[in-house]
């Protein structure tokens, strides 16, 4: 028994992953990762040193793609379908401009639109954006 959970948390956490499921499974903890990058950085920004949120939102949006990357080349996706990796990397922010965009889109109307404090709007838009993030870059950058 013992055994048997050692071979799947290698599996999770250790072994190339070809698996979606696993790859999803990490993506979550990269993503947490990236996620506390932006959500700080969003924080500090607003709060300490008075840049309006939106705009905060965009730059801690940056700083947390620059930290999803990092570990999705590094962990997450084994297998590339580009060589050149300016042009992966290119991908990869294009997608997350998207995704910035969304970012922007949920955390005003949550804000705005619907009253929510902006940083439970960024918790929820996070959560969109995670799957976003994920499925269009397992497609189109790691198959």
């Amino acid at each position: 028994m013992i055994i048997k959970i050692k071979n799947i948390m290698a599996k999770l956490l250790k072994h190339e992953a070809d698996s979606t499921h696993v790859q999803l499974f990490r993506y979550m903890f990269v993503g947490g990762a990236a996620f506390i990058v932006d959500f700080g950085s969003l924080f500090i920004l607003t709060q300490y040193f008075g840049i309006y949120y939106l705009v905060s939102a965009a730059i801690a949006f940056v700083l947390g793609l620059a930290a999803n990357y990092a570990l999705s080349i590094s962990w997450v996706f084994n297998r590339r379908t580009l060589e050149n990796r300016t042009l992966e990397f290119g991908v990869f922010t294009f997608i997350g401009i998207i995704g910035l965009g969304l970012n922007e889109l949920f955390i005003w109307f949550f804000t705005s639109e619907i009253g929510f404090y902006y940083l439970i709007s960024k918790i929820i838009s996070a959560i969109i954006i995670l799957f976003w993030n994920f499925f269009a870059r397992k497609f189109t950058l790691f198959r």
